[in-house]
């Protein structure tokens, strides 16, 4: 990472999806303005700007974040993982498959979110039950109150693929 003094902007390489951006960006720019614009990736989605609706849950190094509260510049040298990066040749991947089997979206727009904090959650080992999945998807919010079908999804998709 470069700071440029003149217009207090970094040059920095983020891996997202498997590929390399390099860009120059503000200091300030969060990861969810990124991945926005200028890499034009929507999936990740905008809620509360304040990380307290999982909105814009992606994966950094396998762990999960909100992307509104964390700076770009800080992913220089980390794998970030969207939505966009799921699906494999075409084929959703399991997880997305079993929100489709039990209903677990009605609106959609906080499904990404969801999904990539389930994705999250069954890589740290948590999807041991009902309790621990609500627990675990606590910092998730569905406005639509999709709720019992999304932790039905993730106990189905929790150990479907390696």
């Amino acid at each position: 990472m470069t700071v440029s003094s003149a217009a207090d902007t970094v040059d920095v390489t983020l891996s997202v999806n498997g590929r390399a951006h390099r860009l120059s960006v503000p200091a300030s720019t969060t990861l969810l303005d990124v991945l926005h614009d200028p890499l034009a990736m929507t999936g990740t989605k905008r809620g509360c700007d304040m990380g307290s609706c999982g909105a814009c849950t992606v994966l950094v190094d396998g762990r999960r974040i909100n992307a509104c509260l964390t700076l770009a510049a800080m992913q220089e040298g980390r794998e970030i993982l969207t939505i966009e990066g799921l699906a494999c040749d075409g084929a959703l991947h399991p997880l997305q498959r079993a929100f489709i089997a039990h209903d677990a979206l009605q609106c959609g727009y906080c499904t990404p979110g969801q999904i990539m904090s389930a994705l999250g959650l069954i890589a740290e080992g948590r999807v041991a039950g009902e309790a621990s999945v609500r627990e675990g998807m606590s910092g998730n919010l569905c406005r639509c109150g999709a709720y019992a079908n999304v932790v039905s999804a993730i106990l189905d998709a929790g150990g479907r693929w390696p």
